[in-house]
């Protein structure tokens, strides 16, 4: 195991992400924000990487195509339906965002959402369920949720 670990790097950085050098390639990129497990396998697919190597034990060349796949998904020849942000409501592209900026786009879509009050919008404002959910037994926060022990108590006189 030592032998293994010899040509190994301990930590890489990539697209502002700090990957221990023992991870798993594919396993590394979904680590990423905006890189799901089928994003991981097309980058890897596309570039010939196996998805098993180790992290620390790609070259620096390598690592430069990962992060400019991961930027830039459509000059690799990667799917338009496999991208994170098809359809930008601003500039109409297809694109793929990842990390501050997805968490960005996010965030201003549901302030867009709240401020035109679609039910969408009324629904994250109240802080209830989006997609559809039950009500009744999950989501349940604050005052709603358990019995207080003094309520309890003093009942009990």
């Amino acid at each position: 195991m030592a032998e293994e670990n010899e040509g190994i790097r301990q930590m890489v950085r990539l697209v502002d992400r700090t990957i221990p050098g023992a991870r798993m390639l594919q396993l590394a990129l979904c680590d990423l924000k905006g890189v799901g497990f089928n994003m991981a396998h097309a980058i890897c697919h596309v570039l010939k990487i196996d998805e098993k190597t180790k992290i620390g034990m790609l070259s620096d060349e390598d690592l430069q195509r990962i992060e400019e796949a991961v930027k830039n998904p459509l000059k690799y020849n990667i799917p338009r339906w496999m991208l994170n942000r098809r359809k930008d409501y601003e500039t109409g592209e297809d694109m793929h965002i990842h990390s501050a900026e997805l968490t960005f786009n996010v965030d201003n879509d549901i302030k867009r959402m709240k401020k035109i009050k679609c039910y969408k919008g009324i629904r994250h404002a109240m802080g209830q369920p989006v997609r559809g959910q039950k009500t009744k037994a999950h989501f349940r926060k604050g005052s709603s949720l358990g019995v207080s022990k003094k309520k309890a108590v003093s009942g009990k006189k």
